[in-house]
């Protein structure tokens, strides 16, 4: 019997990729004792209504975007027909996203409890964001929760500074499942490595966006002086500037990647490049994958975010100051040289606290707590 019904609300949902996207499916794909419904964006122009994986996911079509926020028209009627029809004890809404939070904020009714999960604030669209700030004081005064995913983001997002009777803090959990070591592994990771000669790997994954860094670190490859290849992978609307710009045969982008190759290239790895530069990047989940792998991450310090709270530094990685590129590259270039006495250690250290602390294992035993007090 369920202990409830809980319609999430996020921008994306699987199979599309993405952080907040990976967050929101770990959460309803490791919660059986509850039922849950997904709302959240098409890809293209037509909804469509399914289930994956044996969740009805409503998709709703997108007519056009504005400063990264898909619109659809259909929204608020497929909204009030979901909670007619689903009749929801919670909404756990994933934000940033406006548009449905303006929405869920005009819909909701009294006797319905909201989550809103704050993974970022709004940090690059600041024009859009003055006209929705009034509304995203409305949300957060309605919500009865709010799950922050670190205490320094928790404590540096101007928003939430006056609705910290409210915060809980929920990091986001990893899914073991989809990087755990499986039989047959090592020799695929070993091929990964004959196919670059047997050189040491420097490893980034994500969208190929501004504030991910990614220029920073082919900026940082002139200056390694180890023997040495990068990959990256992913894609985005920068990927053909930064290929431009990678004038060098050490480095290499290798596209999307599935998550049966995201595990391998992790543990193919020496050190695992994370050298994004705003708040954007508020938690990492990748981050925190390779961590699981054993791979030390390079990373910049980036105030308020919790990325630098995710890794310990000097512990599980090395974090040098923001956008200093020569200080990134020592950073690679001193886990590659001390591969024994620093890397490994760092890595060991790296894996033990992401299994100790950040896999939706232990996680969901906190948002299931949650949702059991607001259903009551």
């Amino acid at each position: 019997m369920s202990k409830g019904k809980v319609l999430h609300i996020s921008k994306f949902y699987p199979p599309y990729k993405g952080g907040i996207e990976d967050v929101c499916y770990s959460i309803v794909s490791s919660m059986a004792d509850y039922e849950h419904c997904v709302l959240c964006f098409n890809t293209g122009k037509n909804n469509v209504e399914e289930q994956y994986e044996g969740v009805h996911v409503y998709r709703l079509g997108v007519q056009m975007q504005k400063y990264s926020q898909p619109i659809s028209f259909s929204y608020p009627n497929m909204l009030k027909k979901i909670l007619r029809e689903f009749q929801p004890d919670i909404i756990h809404l994933h934000t940033p996203n406006p548009y449905a939070s303006l929405l869920v904020c005009h819909y909701i009714p009294d006797n319905v409890k909201l989550i809103v999960h704050w993974h970022s604030d709004i940090v690059k669209q600041q024009f859009t964001y003055t006209a929705f700030k009034p509304f995203e004081q409305k949300l957060l005064e309605r919500a009865d929760s709010i799950f922050a995913t670190s205490p320094n983001y928790a404590e540096h997002s101007i928003p939430l500074k006056q609705f910290k009777d409210k915060v809980i803090i929920v990091p986001n959990g990893i899914n073991e499942k989809k990087i755990s070591v499986r039989e047959g592994d090592d020799e695929k990771i070993a091929e990964i490595k004959r196919k670059y000669d047997g050189k040491d790997i420097i490893f980034f994954m994500g969208r190929h966006v501004a504030y991910k860094g990614i220029d920073r670190l082919i900026a940082a490859e002139k200056k390694i002086t180890s023997d040495c290849v990068i990959l990256i992978a992913g894609e985005g609307p920068l990927s053909n500037e930064l290929k431009m710009n990678a004038n060098s045969e050490r480095i290499h982008f290798i596209g999307k990647i599935s998550d049966d190759e995201v595990r391998l290239y992790m543990r193919a790895a020496s050190v695992f490049a994370f050298p994004s530069i705003t708040k954007n990047e508020a938690f990492g989940i990748v981050l925190a994958e390779a961590m699981y792998c054993g791979t030390p991450p390079v990373l910049f310090s980036i105030e308020g975010s919790g990325v630098n709270w995710l890794n310990q530094n000097g512990t599980t990685g090395i974090e040098v100051a923001n956008g200093d590129v020569q200080a990134f590259a020592e950073a690679i270039d001193k886990l590659l040289q001390n591969k024994d006495h620093i890397r490994d250690k760092m890595g060991e250290r790296a894996h033990d606290l992401i299994a100790e602390k950040f896999t939706m294992t232990r996680i969901k035993g906190v948002i299931m707590k949650e949702y059991d007090l607001l259903i009551q």
